[in-house]
């Protein structure tokens, strides 16, 4: 694999999926946790958006790392600690994203242990993480112009 020119539709539908996930997941009643379990549909809502929000954030590093590097990188974690090497994220970011794919792997594969309140606080409290990492990305991105298409 040859690096190439980041594609910038990839870019804005990954960055636009996970504003979208982050916004459904803003629309549950996340001030009242006996609220947020009244209706099942909130913790499957939960559930899926986060899974969904994190799989775009990781797949937009898998991107750059693909086109922008020529690494095909498969296993989530290694995505975050290869985009530091390159330095797209700093210590920081590179370390909530690896947190971040550790947790989407819980998501996929121990859903069953992944508790209600768990998802809740989560939700509630955490999203910040995710957004953090995607405005790393942004930033990046921006000051990297010449390695993104400019076909849109």
């Amino acid at each position: 694999m040859s690096p190439g020119k980041l594609n910038s539709r990839i870019l804005a539908d990954r960055v636009a999926w996970i504003n979208r996930m982050l916004e459904e997941v803003g629309k549950l009643p996340l001030d009242d946790y006996e609220r947020f379990i009244l209706d099942s549909r909130n913790i499957w809502t939960a559930e899926s958006c986060l899974r969904r929000s994190l799989e775009a954030l990781l797949d937009l590093g898998r991107h750059i790392l693909a086109k922008g590097f020529g690494k095909g990188i498969t296993e989530y974690k290694e995505i975050a600690r290869e985009l530091k090497k390159e330095k797209v994220l700093d210590d920081v970011h590179a370390g909530l994203l690896e947190l971040l794919a550790g947790y989407r792997n819980r998501l996929v594969h121990f859903y069953h242990e992944i508790a209600t309140e768990e998802l809740y606080k989560i939700c509630k409290d955490d999203l910040h993480d995710i957004r953090d990492v995607r405005d790393a990305f942004l930033a990046w991105i921006k000051v990297n112009p010449d390695l993104i298409d400019k076909v849109m």
